[in-house]
């Protein structure tokens, strides 16, 4: 209860709000990476302050995970080099001359995550000084190095420098690539009439096209092997009811050494003793803060699964329409709290690892005045329906109207295509031409 009241006074004061509030609020906003970050600044700053963080978090999670009978897939990821250093070793032992050997470094140095070179070839010419044409001798050099595809300019050459180097770069591939459109529109009779082939021709170039790599710069990404640890766990008790748990094992501990203060504030003058007072002010200020954090976070979490407890008896179909206000008014915060906590916050259940934010979703009237279903709900059925269509009998979006209303659901046809193309689903003409095509591949 002091928790709720502190919380609302907050917002009465919004207009004056403390840089320690304005702190508070930004902790409930960091997910575990930031928060790790932010209290090692902290802790720079001040010499009282320690922070301790679990470096065996990870593994006790996983064995927590383990033994609870899911069978959850917590493969590590080994360390691996960045795509810059893979590239830079390939450099080193391509240009022998200190002049071209610059260009590359500063090209690769441009190079995104994906392994695309996109920048301003005039802008970088000038910057560094340049000649274009010396630039671009190094830059076609550099297009044929490990992984193919990487200082690309765009995909169609990202795809093209791919079939190169697999010497399966024909004059039909090359038609192909220039309306890479057609091919996401997956209109198969005109790019066969385009490329001048027949369709067991075309099928065995689309199925080299989907075998290429559109980011071969992907797999050095440092981005795949920061793994998620959730902030919550849901399980079930031995009463059966719902649990939700503090994952505190992902916590960083903060210590304040007030002993250690009061011994070196003994000989100190009045201005120094001010800088202790103020780091133990504000060290204590941080704890706090943690603390609610905590707090806070167990609570909306807590309520999610009340509102939600469906979902994690029956899974995606259970989904009752949810929004932040129903979750603020029943724990007594306010909305933009709510928001605050749910944002890159996590949940580990026995249905898998999901965002909080998942949890809320809007609503789809239900049919001769049903109960409303969530659009969460609503876009697994459809994905559902199209998953178990026959290529012989795909189904529009006025199909899947109908048969979303014989479960209950009372969803207009613009609703339904809305919802399939957020899920990247091809429509109806797509999907048969694609049929038609994996038939042609299987022969």
């Amino acid at each position: 209860m002091a928790l709720n009241t502190r919380l609302q006074l907050k917002q009465a004061q919004s207009l004056s709000l403390t840089p320690q509030l304005l702190q508070s609020i930004r902790l409930l906003q960091m997910t575990r990476q930031e928060l790790e970050q932010f209290l090692s600044g902290e802790a720079e700053k001040n010499p009282f302050l320690e922070v301790k963080l679990d470096s065996s978090r990870d593994v006790n999670f996983r064995q927590a995970a383990s033994g609870s009978g899911e069978g959850f897939d917590f493969t590590q990821v080994p360390e691996s080099r960045s795509l810059r250093q893979h590239v830079r070793e390939q450099i080193a032992l391509t240009f022998p001359d200190k002049r071209r050997l610059a260009i590359a470094f500063a090209l690769a140095d441009n190079l995104d995550d994906d392994g695309y070179l996109r920048f301003d070839k005039k802008a970088f010419c000038t910057e560094m000084g340049f000649a274009a044409d010396e630039v671009d001798r190094v830059w076609a050099t550099c297009k044929g190095f490990d992984p193919a595809g990487i200082f690309a300019s765009d995909l169609r050459e990202c795809l093209s420098l791919q079939l190169l180097a697999a010497r399966r770069l024909t004059p039909a591939f090359q038609l192909l690539l220039a309306r890479l459109d057609l091919l996401a529109q997956r209109d198969y009779g005109k790019i066969a009439r385009l490329c001048g082939v027949g369709s067991a021709q075309l099928a065995d170039m689309v199925k080299i096209i989907r075998s290429l790599s559109p980011r071969p710069g992907h797999a050095f990404s440092q981005d795949n092997a920061i793994p998620v640890i959730p902030d919550v766990i849901v399980s079930r008790s031995q009463e059966g009811d719902w649990r939700v748990e503090i994952e505190d094992s992902a916590l960083p501990r903060v210590l304040l050494d007030r002993s250690y203060a009061r011994r070196v504030s003994r000989n100190m003058n009045s201005v120094e003793k001010q800088f202790v007072a103020d780091c133990l002010q504000n060290g204590s200020w941080l704890s706090r803060s943690l603390d609610q954090r905590m707090r806070t976070i167990l609570a909306v979490a807590t309520e999610i699964v009340r509102q939600q407890q469906r979902f994690f008896d029956l899974g995606v179909s259970g989904l009752r329409p949810l929004n932040l206000k129903v979750v603020a008014e029943a724990i007594g915060m306010h909305e933009s709290t709510v928001s605050r906590v749910t944002s890159n916050k996590y949940m580990m259940t026995p249905r898998g690892l999901f965002e909080l934010r998942y949890f809320f979703t809007g609503a789809v009237n239900g049919t001769d005045g049903a109960d409303a279903h969530a659009a969460q709900s609503v876009r697994d059925q459809i994905r559902r329906l199209i998953d178990q269509e026959s290529p012989d009998h795909i189904l529009s979006d006025d199909m899947l109207v109908d048969a979303l209303k014989k479960e209950g659901v009372d969803i207009a046809r613009r609703t339904v295509a809305k919802y399939r193309e957020a899920m990247d689903i091809p429509s109806s003409v797509q999907r048969r031409r694609e049929k038609r095509l994996n038939r042609t591949l299987n022969g």
